[in-house]
């Protein structure tokens, strides 16, 4: 098993652009407050949801990523657990998802954009007084972050087995641990 250290610094090689990095770090706050509340391990979780996207900028389209990017983590020591989960995110290449954890990353991949790019909108700029009531308005607005796939988030909260507003309140306190790391503190201190 590779730890973060090792896992961030893979991230580090193939990726430049630090909105995508935030992505990365939002994905493994979620997935670490998910492991910790359901009893899973949590430097696995984690390290699934920093390294998911970790060849798209290598790999930009769907014939490539994420398919293209397993051989790289095997090389680099990654377990087939975490591979596996990593192909399952992306519905395109068909793998089923069956385990929890990559029940856990499909469903906590896309809702971190939507969040992220609700709290860039607020007055505030942060995530610190975001709530879901909040994402669920622009929810309805299809040309606000037309890049999060709703679908996508709603079947993975329902796979998941979790409410969908209840998953994104959770995913919202989860990335709020790390607002200053996402720049997504804004004007507002942790209260």
């Amino acid at each position: 098993m590779i730890n973060r250290e090792t896992a961030f610094s893979i991230v580090k090689d193939y990726v430049k652009n630090e909105n995508l990095i935030n992505h990365m770090l939002a994905v493994e706050s979620a997935m670490e407050a998910y492991a910790v509340r359901l009893g899973e391990p949590v430097e696995t979780w984690k390290i699934t949801g920093l390294l998911h996207d970790f060849d798209w900028e290598i790999h930009p389209t769907a014939a490539e990523h994420p398919m293209a990017g397993a051989p790289i983590l095997r090389e680099k020591g990654v377990p087939e657990e975490i591979i596996h989960a990593i192909l399952c995110h992306s519905d395109h290449l068909g793998f089923p998802r069956t385990t929890l954890l990559e029940k856990a990353l499909y469903a906590c991949d896309e809702i971190t954009g939507l969040i992220t790019a609700v709290a860039l909108v607020r007055p505030s700029r942060s995530l610190y007084d975001l709530e879901s009531s909040s994402v669920r308005k622009k929810w309805k607005d299809k040309a606000f972050a037309a890049g999060a796939n709703r679908e996508e988030i709603a079947r993975g909260a329902e796979e998941f087995g979790v409410p969908l507003w209840e998953h994104c309140d959770f995913v919202i306190q989860a990335m709020r641990t790390i607002a200053p790391e996402l720049g997504l503190e804004g004007n507002l201190t942790p209260g």
